[in-house]
């Protein structure tokens, strides 16, 4: 019998390098390896907070454009409807939440914290993305996890950023 043939830089991204194969768990370990790898990046190239929320947007509209095809080809390679070992949604969704963070500890893990409530949770109308067909289905409903997260991250850390903004000695 042979083993179906894999299209191996769709497993590659939809994967996100591995980290979907591993338990328990997988879409928690996609999560935390994009704020790992967002924070390093961030850590060895510092970016002001203006151009920080813009990399951090191309990026996940670059996951985005590249992660539905993946997820699709994967979903139709494994015959899953959604394999929980794609996690490049939890990529896309996950950089969105922290378009706005700072890099530090507190905030990127409130921005990670947020992120997987959301995306298990699954709020209305978030459910409802689930039913576009493919990748799209697989990917458009953590977006809009992403979404809801950034909306309550703002909401929780955006005043203490403006206070912060104003006291003395700050720009």
């Amino acid at each position: 019998m042979t083993t179906p043939r894999k299209t191996r830089w769709a497993w590659v991204v939809a994967t996100f390098f591995g980290a979907g194969y591993l338990k328990p768990g997988p879409g928690t370990y996609g999560s935390v390896a994009t704020v790992l790898l967002w924070s390093a990046c961030l850590y060895f190239h510092p970016l002001t907070a203006g151009w920080r929320a813009l990399v951090t947007l191309v990026a996940a509209v670059i996951v985005t454009a590249i992660g539905i095809p993946a997820a699709t080809i994967v979903a139709r390679e494994s015959g899953r409807k959604d394999p929980g070992f794609v996690v490049i949604d939890e990529v896309a969704g996950q950089l969105l939440v922290l378009i706005f963070a700072r890099v530090v500890w507190p905030d990127v893990l409130l921005a990670l914290i947020l992120f997987r409530l959301f995306d298990i949770w699954k709020p209305w109308p978030i459910r409802r993305f689930e039913r576009f067909p493919g990748g799209t289905g697989i990917v458009v409903d953590d977006l809009a996890a992403g979404i809801y997260a950034l909306i309550a991250y703002w909401f929780l850390i955006g005043p203490f950023l403006l206070l912060i903004d104003h006291l003395p000695g700050h720009h």
